[in-house]
């Protein structure tokens, strides 16, 4: 169509009226008199709208997808993150658990042996070269902790101390072979002194060649003087084996200890001894035997005796 005078005015014509149909419609509401035409132009237009949304929608729905499934890739990375955050916490609550317990342990022992104890935790173990056992721990001169200080856990005796620095110490382990301590026997107070022999039991050799001594005894710490470097009392072993006497002037002993030395977390140094020897009471109490059962047999007559009797 040319742009003359007269196609100007009819293209504002059909806007008049265009606008005039609108107004009319929207007055009307459901009433409305082009109603008709416009379910006319539906019924001949919808299935093209049809066609085109069906020829659309997939290409909305792949990019609906591919948004929907980033976010469902961000909402699983996340909860994959707080399920590993939520296993470490637990982990870190059964370690927690489990170093509280050996706190009250320790404590207990403490408690019992009237021992000034200063806590601290194993940060390092000592080369295995030269068979040498000893740990690093979290506490130093800063702490109080001295060099011949007695090392302690919940089961017993650990060891001693013997290089401090400002904020960590080293500690000779009990089954060092570089390690003796004095010990005393429950009960008989035979003493003797306990060697280290690393990842075998302790060995014993009680000034007493004729000391009466069975397995299953146990022994504790002697002292030292001015209670370094060993205070008195600290739980170190039960004997598991006696060599034969064989008439000498010692006699030898194997000691399991309670101690297990390759499982060191939290221990004590003792800062403060005891104003008096405990003796035996830090010993764990004896456990207590296992029953034997018995076996009851009953004899009753049986049925054809009883009928063998009574024909006699």
């Amino acid at each position: 169509m040319r742009d003359t005078k007269e196609s100007r005015l009819l293209l504002v014509l059909l806007i008049a009226i265009a606008f005039a149909l609108i107004t009319v419609d929207i007055r009307g509401g459901r009433n409305s008199p082009v109603d008709g035409a416009r379910q006319a132009a539906a019924a001949v237009f919808g299935p093209v709208e049809n066609g085109l949304s069906s020829a659309v929608d997939p290409v909305g729905n792949a990019v609906s997808a591919i948004r929907d499934s980033g976010s469902r890739h961000d909402r699983l990375a996340a909860l994959e993150k707080e399920n590993a955050a939520l296993k470490a916490k637990l982990g870190s609550d059964d370690r927690n658990r489990s170093r509280l317990a050996q706190l009250d342990k320790m404590l207990k022992i403490a408690g019992e042996g009237q021992y000034g104890i200063k806590g601290a935790q194993v940060i390092a173990i000592g080369s295995a070269q030269g068979f040498s056992w000893t740990i690093t721990i979290d506490a130093g001169a800063n702490d109080g902790i001295k060099r011949d200080m007695t090392v302690l856990n919940g089961d017993g005796l650990v060891g001693r101390v013997t290089t401090v620095g400002p904020d960590t110490a080293t500690v000779l382990l009990a089954n060092d072979p570089d390690f003796t301590v004095g010990t005393r026997m429950e009960g008989s107070d035979e003493l003797g002194f306990a060697s280290g022999q690393g990842d075998r039991p302790l060995r014993v050799e009680l000034l007493n060649g004729k000391a009466e001594v069975k397995k299953g005894d146990r022994l504790i710490t002697f002292g030292s003087q001015a209670d370094k470097p060993f205070v008195p009392g600290v739980p170190v072993g039960v004997i598991s084996r006696v060599d034969p006497s064989g008439g000498g002037l010692t006699r030898t002993l194997y000691v399991t200890p309670y101690v297990s030395f390759t499982k060191l977390d939290v221990v004590g140094v003792v800062v403060e001894a005891p104003k008096k020897d405990p003796r035996d009471t830090v010993l764990p109490a004896h456990p207590k035997p296992t029953p034997t059962p018995t076996v009851t047999v009953t004899v009753t007559p049986s049925a054809d005796a009883n009928t063998t009797d009574q024909q006699q």
